[in-house]
Parts: structure tokens; C-alpha cells; sequence
């Protein structure tokens, strides 16, 4: 690994490192990724899983979720008369597009990711504040999909455990 790739990797880790959000290195050879790591984002316990990469031969790094959506959801949506719940996913492509995020969405499976990227500059750097933006606009992007499925499911009943209730704080 270049110099420049380590400086960034390194500079990544430290700054999830920093702020305790850092939970395992992305491992897998088949991926093709000159490194990766998975995150917790916000911390404490209502921090979802993400993750930052960089591809190999690529000047840049992305930074994604994947949500699968729970059953008790998925039966909610199936259940909605006149397409409605493909008029979710729909919604949820508008408002991706509007945030001008990159996304690819599995209505077969219910599932989405969302992912946003930057370039490097000429040292191979990004600073804390720009890396931060992204992972907060990303997260944003994901709780703004929470709450239209829930406005979506409303009036279902929808079963699920305590820990998974939805608090509408934005941190902490």
C-alpha cells in the first residue's frame, strides 16, 4: 500500500477512533478495497451499522448504509392497498435524489442502501469536519427513511421489541 493510501486509511481509523465510533476493519480479499471499516454511527446504542471504504485504484472513498427492513414492516407495506408500497420506495427515490445521494433500492427484498462519496485531495487527505458531513448527511438520510416508514405503516400493527422503537432525536 502506497503511502498516500495508509495516510488516508490512517487518518480514517483516527478519526473514528477519535470519537469512539470505530467497530471492526472490513477483511474480506474479494471486495477489492485498498481498506475498510465498519462504524457505529451515532455512538451509544442507537448507533447504526455503516460503513467507509476505499476501492483499489480509485481516488476516492465511500461512505454507506444498508437497511433490510424487519419483517413486522415488510407485512405493514405488502399489506397496503393501490401500491402503496411501492409508492415508499418511490418516495424514498425522490428524496434521494434530492439530497443528491448515490442509492440502489431492492423492492423485491425490501431492502436500500444508501452511500455517498468524496475524492481525495492531492495529499491523500480529507479533514475531520468534511469526512463527518458526509457520515451525518448519509445518517440523515437513513432516519428520514425510518420515519416515512413509519408514516407508511401507521395504523398497522406492527410488533416489534422495545429496543427497536424509533426516537425522533436527531443525536443522542
Amino acid at each position: 500500500m502506497s503511502t498516500k493510501k495508509s495516510k488516508i486509511e490512517q487518518f480514517i481509523r483516527e478519526y473514528l477512533l477519535d470519537e469512539g465510533f470505530l467497530k471492526e476493519k472490513i477483511t474480506d480479499p474479494k471486495l477489492n478495497l485498498d481498506f475498510g471499516f465498519i462504524f457505529a454511527f451515532p455512538s451509544g446504542e442507537r448507533g447504526q451499522r455503516m460503513s467507509v471504504f476505499k476501492p483499489k485504484n480509485k481516488n476516492l472513498i465511500i461512505i454507506s448504509i444498508r437497511i433490510q427492513l424487519a419483517e413486522p414492516h415488510i407485512k405493514a407495506l405488502s399489506s397496503l392497498k393501490n401500491n402503496k408500497n411501492i409508492q415508499f420506495f418511490s418516495d424514498l427515490r425522490k428524496f434521494f435524489l434530492i439530497k443528491e445521494v448515490f442509492f440502489q433500492i431492492d423492492i423485491q427484498n425490501y431492502r436500500y442502501e444508501i452511500n455517498d462519496q468524496f475524492y481525495l485531495n492531492k495529499e491523500g487527505i480529507v479533514s475531520k469536519d468534511s469526512f463527518f458531513k458526509i457520515v451525518r448527511k448519509i445518517y440523515y438520510c437513513f432516519i428520514f427513511s425510518n420515519i416515512l416508514l413509519k408514516e407508511y405503516c401507521s395504523g398497522k400493527d406492527i410488533k416489534t421489541k422495545e429496543s427497536d422503537s424509533f426516537d425522533f432525536s436527531l443525536y443522542m
